[in-house]
């Protein structure tokens, strides 16, 4: 009965996790694509990502925390493909 059970969780619970999806938007994953490619960033998250519009065009703003801690924002307008990326520097108050 065990084994039979264990069969049938494996076969029940092992789909949902194959088809596991990101939360993120897809604009997300190309700023991180982006950033890999320009910057050698492996993105650890995202701080502050929005969307937004300005007379009916898209902007997509978003600050990414690197796994070396390293810091850059990205900011897309529509038409545009693909980000301006600027790092950002250590600020003195």
């Amino acid at each position: 009965m065990i084994k039979r059970y264990s069969l049938l969780c494996a076969v029940v619970f092992f789909p949902a996790a194959a088809f596991a999806q990101s939360t993120d938007p897809s604009w997300l994953d190309d700023l991180g694509a982006q950033l890999a490619a320009e910057q050698e960033c492996s993105v650890e998250y995202y701080i502050d990502a929005t969307e937004g519009g300005v007379v009916g065009r898209r902007i997509f703003e978003a600050r990414a925390q690197c796994l070396d801690g390293r810091q850059f924002d990205g900011v897309r307008e529509e038409p545009e493909e693909q980000f301006t990326i600027s790092e950002c520097g250590v600020q003195m108050c």
